[in-house]
C-alpha cells in the first residue's frame, strides 16, 4: 500500500476525540488530529484545555464560555467523562473553524502542528532559525534537518502567498532560506517507520536541496534516491557527500537528470558520436561515501567525479571492480564486505591508490594486486585466502606498509606470521602485520626461512642442471 503523501497547507484540518485514559486522579483525552490524508493523535487532560483556553481568550478574545465547565465533584464519572470527551471535541472543532487559514500558535502547539503539519513545521524551524540562526552558523557545526522539514519548506515555497502569512515575523520563511544560503555542513536523516504517533512515512515526501547555496558537506541516510531533488545544484561548492541506505546505484545520485536522456556525457570530453545531454561534472567533490546502500556495480557515472579522491562504498552487493580508472586522483578506496571474487587487471583501475581496504569480501586469490606500486596499507581480512604463496603476488610491492589478513583460512596455518612476513624478504622489518608490529625475534625466524628458502632453490637449480646435462648426453645422435 502507497503511503499517503503529505496534505498541501490548506488541506482541511479535523479533530475527533477517540478515547480516554484514567491517570491516577485524572482523565487523559486522546485526540486524533486530521489533515488531508495524515493523522496523529495527541494525549491532553483537562487541565491542559483550561490552559489552552485561558491563553486564546486573552490573545483572540474569543467567547470563554466555550469551554465546558471544571467540575469538582464526580469529575471522573464515566457519565462526565463520556459527556466531557464530546464536548471538547467540538470545541476544538470550533477552534479550528474559527482559525480556518491561520492556526494561532498557542493552538498549533496544543495539536502538535510543529511536529506534523506543513504551515507548523516551517513556521517552528524559522522561529528556531531567528533565535539561534547566526549562531548556529558562526559555530560551523552540522546542521540536523529531516525531511519532513525539507518537504514542508518545499511546499510553502510552491505557495502564492507571502513568507509570512499568520503575522508573526519571526516566523518568516526568509530565515530559513538566508540560513540555508549560508550554511556548509547539512545532515539529513529519514527513518523507515512512520514518524511520532501519526501516519507519515518520510520516505514518501519529496524534497527540494537548491535551496543551499554553500553546502561544503551533505550526508543523507534512510531517503529514497527518487524523493531527493535538486541534489546537482550543489555541484559549485560541495566537497563530501555521503549517502547511506538510500541508493540501488551511483548513477542516481550523480547523474539523476541522466533519467531524461538516452545519452550523455560529462562536460570536456570529446566524442564523436551524438548525445543528447552534456552533464557538468563535480568539481569540488573529493569524498565520496556510498557506503550501506544497495549498488550492484561502479557504473559510468564516475566519470562525473574526477576530483574524488576518498571513494567508499562498503556494504554494498559489488562483484567487480570497474570504471575506477577515470577516477585520476583516487588515494583511498573502502570496498570492504561487498562480494568481490576476482581483482585481476585492478592496476589498471586503481594507479595511484595508497589505501585499499578488501575485508570482508570472498577472495581466494591476491593475483591482481602485485602492480599496485603506490599503496601503502591493505585490508584482507576476512575473505576465503588460504594459501600462503597468495602473499607473493603483494611481497615485491615497495611502499606496503600495513597489511591486515586476520580471519582468512591461512591464519591458522603454524608459524603463520613469519611464513607471511618472509615472502617480503628484505622489506620484512617495515611491514606492520595484522596491526602488531614485527618483533626482533620474528625477523630472526624470518632471516632462517629466508636461508632455508634460498637453499631450496639453489638445490633446485642445481637438481635442473644436472637434469639438462643429463638429458643432452644421453640424446641419440641424429
Amino acid at each position: 500500500m502507497d503511503a499517503p503523501h503529505l496534505p498541501e497547507p490548506c488541506a482541511e484540518k479535523r479533530v475527533r476525540i477517540i478515547g480516554t485514559e484514567p491517570v491516577e486522579s485524572y482523565t487523559v483525552y486522546i485526540i486524533e488530529v486530521t489533515v488531508g490524508d495524515h493523522r496523529w493523535t495527541v494525549k491532553h487532560r483537562y487541565s491542559d484545555f483550561h490552559d489552552l483556553h485561558e491563553k486564546l481568550t486573552a490573545e483572540k478574545k474569543i467567547d470563554k464560555h466555550l469551554l465546558p465547565p471544571k467540575k469538582i465533584i464526580g469529575k471522573n464519572s464515566k457519565s462526565l467523562v463520556e459527556k466531557r470527551q464530546k464536548e471538547l471535541e467540538v470545541y476544538l472543532q470550533m477552534l479550528l473553524s474559527r482559525f480556518p487559514a491561520s492556526t494561532p500558535k498557542v493552538l498549533s502547539t496544543f495539536l502538535l502542528f510543529h511536529l506534523y503539519e506543513i504551515n507548523g513545521i516551517a513556521a517552528a524551524l524559522a522561529e528556531e532559525l531567528f533565535h539561534k540562526g547566526e549562531q548556529l552558523l558562526a559555530a560551523g557545526e552540522v546542521f540536523l534537518l529531516r525531511p519532513l522539514q525539507l518537504y514542508a519548506v518545499t511546499q510553502q515555497l510552491k505557495l502564492a502567498k507571502p513568507t509570512c502569512a499568520n503575522g508573526d515575523a519571526k516566523a518568516d520563511l526568509g530565515h530559513i532560506l538566508d540560513f540555508t544560503c549560508h550554511l556548509k555542513y547539512l545532515k539529513i536523516p529519514g527513518m523507515k517507520a512512520a514518524v511520532g504517533t501519526s501516519n507519515i512515512e518520510e520516505q514518501s515526501l519529496p524534497f527540494d536541496l537548491s535551496i543551499f547555496k554553500s553546502l561544503l558537506q551533505i550526508e543523507i541516510s534512510d531517503c529514497d534516491a527518487g524523493q531527493i531533488n535538486g541534489l546537482p545544484s550543489l555541484k559549485p561548492t560541495l566537497a563530501t557527500l555521503s549517502i547511506h541506505l538510500s541508493a540501488s546505484s551511483m548513477k542516481e545520485i550523480l547523474v539523476p537528470e541522466a533519467s531524461e536522456f538516452a545519452e550523455w556525457e560529462p562536460e570536456g570530453v570529446d566524442t564523436e558520436s551524438p548525445v543528447t545531454a552534456i552533464i557538468p561534472l563535480w568539481k569540488m567533490l573529493t569524498t565520496l561515501d556510498m557506503s550501506r546502500n544497495f549498488i550492484r556495480c561502479i557504473d559510468e557515472s564516475v566519470k562525473l567525479i574526477p576530483e574524488v579522491e576518498f571513494l567508499d562504498l562498503s556494504y554494498n552487493e559489488l562483484s567487480l571492480v570497474e570504471n575506477l580508472q577515470h577516477l585520476y586522483n583516487l588515494v583511498h578506496l573502502d570496498l570492504s564486505f561487498n562480494k568481490l571474487t576476482v581483482l585481476e587487471g585492478v592496476h589498471t583501475k586503481l594507479g595511484n591508490i595508497k589505501t585499499l581496504n578488501l575485508s570482508g569480501n570472498q577472495l581466494e586469490t591476491l593475483s591482481g594486486l602485485s602492480k599496485l606500486y603506490s599503496l601503502v596499507n591493505l585490508d584482507l581480512s576476512s575473505n576465503r585466502l588460504a594459501q600462503l604463496d597468495e602473499i607473493k603476488n603483494i611481497g615485491t610491492l615497495p611502499c606496503l606498509e600495513k597489511l591486515s589478513l586476520a580471519d582468512n583460512p591461512m591464519c591458522i596455518i603454524p608459524d603463520y606470521r613469519t611464513k607471511v612476513l618472509a615472502q617480503f624478504c628484505d622489506r620484512a622489518s617495515e611491514v606492520c602485520l595484522d596491526g602488531t608490529t614485527t618483533t626482533e625475534k620474528e625477523l630472526d625466524t624470518v632471516e632462517v626461512l629466508k636461508a632455508i628458502q634460498k637453499a631450496k632453490e639453489a638445490k633446485d637449480r642445481m637438481a635442473n642442471n644436472e637434469k639438462k646435462f643429463f638429458l643432452g648426453v644421453n640424446r641419440p645422435k641424429p
